[in-house]
This record gives structure tokens, sequence and C-alpha cells, in this order.
């Protein structure tokens, strides 16, 4: 059995809309119950929304994210994000890509 897309959407603030996103997840084949968002700073260590997206990748599962700034703004955060998902046997992430 092929893993499943599990799609993780972020923007910094309220006044942001995560639609864009939103929309590029599902267009990449995330099903909706399997998108989580968060709407606050990438440098909050707290975000809800990825922490319930990492407790639902299992083996074989690819996260989904917009861009890869999404999941964090530090290379150490996104060095200890990968590291984490391979160690879940998940695949590293798939990033989409903007359309210009």
């Amino acid at each position: 059995m092929e893993g499943r897309l599990i799609g993780y959407a972020r923007v910094s603030t309220s006044a942001q809309e995560l639609n864009l996103q939103l929309d590029a997840l599902k267009q990449a084949g995330c099903k909706k119950q399997h998108i989580f968002t968060d709407q606050i700073s990438g440098s909050k260590a707290e975000r809800p929304g990825l922490a319930e997206c990492m407790k639902e990748l299992k083996n074989g599962d690819t996260p989904i994210i917009w861009r890869l700034d999404r999941l964090g703004r530090s290379l150490r955060k996104l060095i200890d994000i990968v590291e984490q998902l391979q160690k879940n046997g998940s695949r590293l992430p798939l990033l989409q890509r903007r359309r210009h």
C-alpha cells in the first residue's frame, strides 16, 4: 500500500489567508482530513497544526508543503523536522512550487 499525502499550510498572521496554500495542497492530492494548518509565526516553538501533522504521518506517508519556509524559519529547525520524518519512515517533504 502506498503512503498518504499529508498537507501542512501556515501563514504568519491572522490577517493572512491560507486559501492559496490549501488549494495547492488539494490539487497535489491531499484529502481535506489530511491537511493541517497554523496561523502563527514560524519562529514560534508551539505550532499545534504542525504537531498534529507530524503525529499523523506514518511510515511511507509524504508530507506536502507549499514552500520549505512553511515548516520552519531556521535551518536548524528544518533539519530537526527532516530527521524526525526520516525516523518515522515518512518520505522527505515534497515541495509545491509556485506557478508564475
